[in-house]
Order: C-alpha cells, then sequence, then structure tokens
C-alpha cells in the first residue's frame, strides 16, 4: 500500500510506518492519505486528495473527527488491513458571482459558510429548496448574519456552534443571527439548496480553505450533494 504523510509533523511517523513491508510512503499518487494533525489538516488533505482514502490521526487538541489512539496502533491496524472504510458525503456547491462576471465550483466535506462582509451591515438573503422559498412571508428575505450549509460530518463543527445540535442525515442549513424563528433546518440529502444574495457584501467561504470570495446582491449559489464521498478509515 502506498501511504503518502500529511501535515506539519506528519514525518515524526515515517519510522513507524517502515516498520511494516506492507506499508511504502510516496510523495504522489496514493493509495491512502494518513494525516497527522486536527480536523483542518484532514479537511485541507481532502481538498488536495479528493477521494483517496484518508487516515485521520490526531496531533492536536482539537480534532473531533481524528482517531485519538496511540499513532503505532493505528498504523499497524493499517498494515494488516483492519480499518474500515466509512464514506461520508460531501456537498457540492457553484457559486455565480454576477456582480463580478466570474463562477467558482467548491466541493465541501463539512460546510459552505456566507457572512456579512461589513460589520456594521446585515446580510439580506433568500433561499430555496427544490425550488420552493424558504423564509417568512410575503417576501422570505432572510435577513442576520449570514448562513451556513452543511453535511452530516460537518454538524459537530460550525452548525454546532450556531444551533447547539448535530444530525446525522441530509443537508443542515443553519441562520446566523436572523430574524427567523428557527436557527436551523435539515432537509433530505437529495435535496437541491439555492441562496441568493439580496443585500451584501457578503463573503462566502468553504471548510478551512484559504480562498473566501466576496459577494454582492444578485450573487447565487447553488448547494447539492457532490457525486465522490470522503473516505475514512477507522478503527473496527
Amino acid at each position: 500500500m502506498n501511504i503518502l504523510l500529511y501535515g506539519h509533523e506528519a514525518e515524526k511517523l515515517r519510522p513507524l510506518i517502515e516498520k511494516h513491508a506492507a506499508l511504502h510512503i510516496v510523495s504522489k499518487d496514493p493509495d491512502t492519505v494518513v494525516c497527522f494533525g486536527g480536523d483542518g489538516t484532514l479537511l485541507a488533505a481532502e481538498r488536495l486528495w479528493p477521494g483517496v482514502p484518508k487516515v485521520p490521526l490526531r496531533n492536536s487538541r482539537r480534532g473531533a473527527r481524528c482517531i485519538p489512539d496511540p499513532p503505532e496502533v493505528v498504523i499497524a491496524r493499517l498494515a494488516q488491513g483492519r480499518l474500515v472504510p466509512h464514506g461520508h458525503l460531501k456537498l457540492a456547491c457553484d457559486v455565480e458571482l454576477e456582480s463580478k462576471r466570474a463562477a467558482h465550483h467548491l466541493v465541501a466535506l463539512n460546510e459552505v459558510s456566507g457572512h456579512m462582509g461589513r460589520v456594521t451591515s446585515s446580510l439580506r438573503y433568500r433561499v430555496w429548496f427544490d425550488g420552493q422559498a424558504y423564509g417568512s412571508a410575503p417576501d422570505h428575505e432572510i435577513i442576520g448574519d449570514g448562513f451556513v450549509v452543511c453535511s452530516p460530518f460537518g454538524s459537530t463543527a460550525y452548525f454546532n456552534q450556531i444551533t447547539r445540535g448535530v444530525f446525522w442525515q441530509g443537508i443542515g442549513v443553519a441562520f446566523k443571527y436572523t430574524n427567523e424563528h428557527t436557527t436551523h433546518v435539515i432537509v433530505p440529502e437529495d435535496t437541491v439548496v439555492r441562496v441568493q444574495i439580496t443585500r451584501g457584501p457578503a463573503v462566502i467561504a468553504h471548510d478551512s480553505a484559504p480562498e473566501i470570495f466576496d459577494a454582492d446582491a444578485g450573487d447565487t449559489l447553488t448547494i447539492r450533494r457532490a457525486e465522490e464521498k470522503a473516505i475514512l478509515l477507522m478503527p473496527e
């Protein structure tokens, strides 16, 4: 099995991996990526090697999605074929920036989020689920700090900080300090979620990616279940 090490201190794992004849360290085209860090390291690895199985080893005080067991134990299980693959839903997001005549395609394991771009001005936007408008009548406009559209995997992160809850199936949409009576909505995973900015400015981000996009009135995000899944190799 070809193993690629990822993380600021991932080289510390090299001696542990070299003990196993079944494991070979490579610098490209891996069969498996061993991530050594926290949840942010895992998210970055999934962006760089989408769909390649990941072994997320915790090397951080914050790593809820990472394996807390000693690295030597997990690596031995990997070499013995005793880690179990788990597929996790990802989100695909098409960002149409009419204000800048630009478009971007994003894929997120955790979430796509929009936030007010000016601290003194609330963000205004509308949301549709499979073409059905959501929000208070008559205009269905939501006013607040922003929104988060997330997967079940990401519901333990930003979504949880807003709602104090998690979910295990579907797609979650959380509303950040808005005029809505509810903090969130959870819809089936085959739902297409569309968000249109009605008054900006706004900033659009996904997972812990360094790319952040400025958005304004008329710009839209269309978010759906991605075709591919993230694969994590976890203990039995």
